[in-house]
């Protein structure tokens, strides 16, 4: 009997490609199911109800929410919330090149405590942190009544906004540099060091170009969220409209007392300070692609 099996070296490639397909290739329906479920939920979670925000904003036309921008407490607002941005986020970024400095160049016992310390943020309600600050700084505190006695409050004031939203947002800068200095090692600092370079030489020489990028994500990440902060600003704030109140307390108040439009609009500023901060971080990566991927920067 004539020997029927045909050996695979008689096949085309093509037929051979079919009967033997990659494990990491998926049928062509499966892919276009998981993009469109995937695309489906972006849609409903994030692209519509930012999309609703200007449709709303812009109900009663262009003039109405810049008239609605131009009052006086709407511009406090503004412009409270990015003098806290511009004192947060530069102040934690010196902590985070602090804090992983010390985690990724020297050993010593309680590196877990101080990374468990960094994350905490990221699981206390911003409400509890906004407690904390009360409890220490406030009239009823030892140290609270002494700065409201000499003329400087903590809280229901403009210092405490701050302390607010460095707790919040202090984490970001710090975990986008601990796992890059970790992986980048320390051996370039010591080489630096044994060609007779200063610790500040050899930090702005060597060190500040092998984690520019990760800091500046971090420093992005920390102002979009220092601008977005409301739990812990809302109790220590206080709510003066005029005085400690941000925008995304402005956006609140406006809301409650049913001026939508107001409160859209200053929402969409706030959206668009967001996306923003975005887009810079996309242009960055694509104006810098090749240097982003030589120092293990994110993509």
């Amino acid at each position: 009997m004539a020997d029927m099996t045909v050996s695979t070296s008689a096949l085309g490639p093509a037929t051979r490609a079919a009967r033997y397909r990659r494990c990491t290739d998926e049928p062509r329906w499966l892919r276009w199911t998981v993009t469109i479920v995937v695309l489906a939920l972006l849609a409903v979670l994030v692209l519509i109800p930012l999309g609703s925000v200007f449709v709303e904003a812009l109900r009663d036309g262009l003039a109405m929410a810049v008239e609605s921008l131009g009052d006086r407490d709407a511009m406090a607002a503004i412009r409270l919330t990015l003098i806290v941005a511009a004192v947060a986020v530069p102040l934690n970024a010196l902590f985070g090149v602090a804090a992983a400095w010390a985690l990724t160049k020297f050993q010593w016992r309680g590196k877990a405590v101080l990374l468990t310390l960094i994350d905490l943020p990221f699981s206390v309600s911003p409400v509890v942190a906004g407690l904390c600050i009360i409890l220490l700084f406030g009239a009823n505190s030892s140290l609270g009544g002494w700065l409201v006695a000499n003329g400087h409050p903590i809280v229901f004031a403009v210092p405490g906004i701050i302390l607010a939203t460095m707790f919040i947002t202090f984490p970001f800068v710090a975990r986008e540099l601990v796992p890059l200095m970790t992986e980048q090692g320390k051996s370039e600092e010591e080489a630096a060091l044994t060609l007779g370079a200063s610790g500040w030489r050899m930090f702005f020489t060597v060190t500040l170009p092998n984690i520019k990028w990760a800091l500046l994500y971090g420093v992005l990440l920390c102002n979009a969220r220092a601008m977005g902060e409301f739990g812990a600003v809302a109790v220590v704030s206080g709510k003066i409209r005029g005085v400690t109140a941000t925008m995304p307390i402005m956006i609140e108040m406006l809301y409650n007392e049913y001026l939508s439009v107001a409160a859209f609009s200053m929402a969409a500023v706030l959206t668009l300070l967001a996306l923003v901060t975005l887009t810079l971080k996309t242009l960055l990566e694509w104006r810098y692609a090749d240097q982003l991927a030589a120092s293990g920067g994110r993509h």
